[in-house]
């Protein structure tokens, strides 16, 4: 990957992390207005936006066109979470993909979240979009933990195939999925993805896989053992997963 590319899909992980409902036109004034500042020429068009921000498997969250690729329409699920009491561990668990930068390249972040608890199940660290790691992530997290009611995530092509709802369906784990352009039906790991950016990944720009893995090791075993949680009163995420004890509300 070129330089310029890299630095302009930085800026927009980071834009999207601070305005998640900013769309390609947004994104394509916010990144011509940051990079002139350097280079007074530079611009950049609304398709090679849009091109970027599929590749990177950015969502905005308003009903709009979707940014990331749709699978097939028969296996799109309705979202069951709507004012849903969530009171117990492995009730619903969501699951999503993030873009993570590196110093030269990306990889893209897969985690299953307990809604419940904020506790991380499980998650994996892979160079391509695809439904087998995604389905490798739910294996790992049902092997160690059990399989939770519901599983909700979004409408993108890892999720609307049918090797990730014949997944869900071996384990009898009942699928949920987001409207169509609203991540925030998904807001628990879209709330995660800011925390992890924003107080590790941006300041750790690794320089290869093996050690951006590595790091993300570190985070998430302090996120879940130690860092408390603002939406379950402070607490910290595995105390909440083992031992439960405040009901929430989708």
């Amino acid at each position: 990957m070129d330089p310029e590319t890299h630095k302009i899909m930085k800026f927009i992980d980071e834009e999207h992390m601070r305005f998640l409902g900013k769309g390609v036109v947004g994104m394509r004034d916010s990144v011509n207005e940051h990079l002139r500042k350097e280079n007074p020429n530079f611009r950049i068009g609304e398709r090679r936006v849009r091109k970027l921000m599929r590749q990177m498997n950015i969502h905005v969250s308003y009903p709009a066109p979707r940014l990331s690729t749709l699978g097939q329409t028969s296996y799109v699920h309705p979202y069951l979470l709507k004012g849903l009491a969530i009171n117990r561990p492995n009730q619903v668990w969501s699951t999503d993909i993030s873009y993570i930068p590196m110093e030269k390249g990306f990889l893209y972040l897969y985690a299953i979240i307990d809604v419940y608890s904020r506790f991380i199940v499980s998650w994996g660290l892979y160079s391509t979009l695809d439904s087998s790691n995604a389905i490798e992530v739910l294996e790992r997290a049902v092997r160690q933990y059990g399989e939770p009611e519901i599983l909700n995530s979004d409408q993108g092509s890892q999720y609307t195939c049918k090797e990730w709802i014949d997944a869900l369906n071996k384990h009898n784990i009942t699928v949920s999925m987001d409207g169509k352009g609203r991540c925030k039906d998904n807001i628990w790991i879209e709330r995660f993805w800011r925390t992890i950016k924003n107080e590790y990944v941006y300041f750790h720009p690794f320089e290869n896989g093996l050690k951006m893995r590595e790091g993300i090791r570190w985070y998430i075993t302090y996120y879940n053992n130690r860092r408390p949680h603002q939406g379950i009163e402070h607490k910290i995420p595995k105390k909440m997963y083992l031992c439960p004890g405040i009901p929430q509300v989708a």
